[in-house]
């Protein structure tokens, strides 16, 4: 006789006071200003709407869909936080601050997951089906960011804030812009005890550096042209776009 072992996934689900206290533990690990359990729980709305979307979720899969969207509508009225009772929501959720953030029903949240702000988990399309985002674990998306469509973010992919991420981002990027581009790959930071970096603001600038490799490109062919006798000097003076940049102007970007 073959007795069959029992896989990691076929576990048991945690219940929902064991999930509502991680998702209140984990707010010490990245904010700073939490002082106390209790001024947590009494004053941080992005926990009061985890806490109402964890049961409003509950009653939307129970097939209690009209109860899920009241308690949804109210969460959003006293934390100015809209979340989707049909949204899936991964372990030790943060809501930073939270005013603004909008998540929609078939948006996918893994573990250890931190939204900052002003975040839209949103749509691309008015089809019934999937439309929204799914992110992995250990995910950060920076204040303003949207991410938008069915698209998929890798485990530990960091948002800059006000991006707009409209394609798969594969895991360990850093992606800022409109639209989103990845510029930058971390397998390795500094992380708190959750394994999270938290050091979204530490970005590249894409168009500064493209700006600098154009001026470095631009001054090669020049000294190629001064070396073979021809006038560079004083071109810009005839530039129709001379108005908009200006000698000056072009010289100094020269010297930086």
């Amino acid at each position: 006789m073959h007795t069959r072992e029992i896989c990691p996934a076929e576990t048991a689900t945690p219940s929902l006071f064991a999930l509502l206290a991680e998702d209140v533990a984990c707010v010490f690990q990245r904010d700073p200003a939490a002082r106390s359990r209790f001024e947590v729980i009494t004053t941080y709305p992005g926990v009061h709407a985890i806490l109402m979307q964890r049961i409003a979720h509950r009653l939307w899969r129970a097939g209690l869909r009209y109860p899920a969207r009241f308690l949804s509508w109210f969460a959003r009225l006293v934390t100015n936080i809209d979340i989707h009772p049909g949204a899936t929501i991964g372990r030790r959720f943060f809501i930073d601050h939270g005013a603004g953030v909008v998540i929609g029903e078939t948006a996918e949240i893994g573990d250890d997951v931190t939204l900052y702000h002003g975040v839209t988990l949103g749509g691309t399309s008015w089809n019934k089906g999937k439309r929204h985002p799914t992110l992995g674990s250990h995910v950060v998306i920076g204040a303003g960011a949207k991410v938008l469509g069915p698209i998929e973010l890798g485990d530990h992919v960091r948002v800059g804030a006000n991006s707009v991420v409209v394609k798969d981002v594969p895991a360990h990027r850093t992606v800022v812009g409109i639209p989103g581009k990845v510029v930058l790959r971390q397998d390795e930071g500094e992380a708190n005890a959750l394994g999270i970096n938290l050091d979204h603001h530490l970005i590249p600038d894409p168009v500064g550096k493209a700006i600098a490799c154009l001026m470095e490109r631009i001054e090669v062919l020049e000294k190629t042209l001064r070396e073979k006798g021809e006038a560079v000097d004083g071109q810009c003076s005839v530039c129709e776009a001379d108005d908009l940049c200006g000698t000056e102007v072009a010289r100094t970007m020269r010297k930086v």
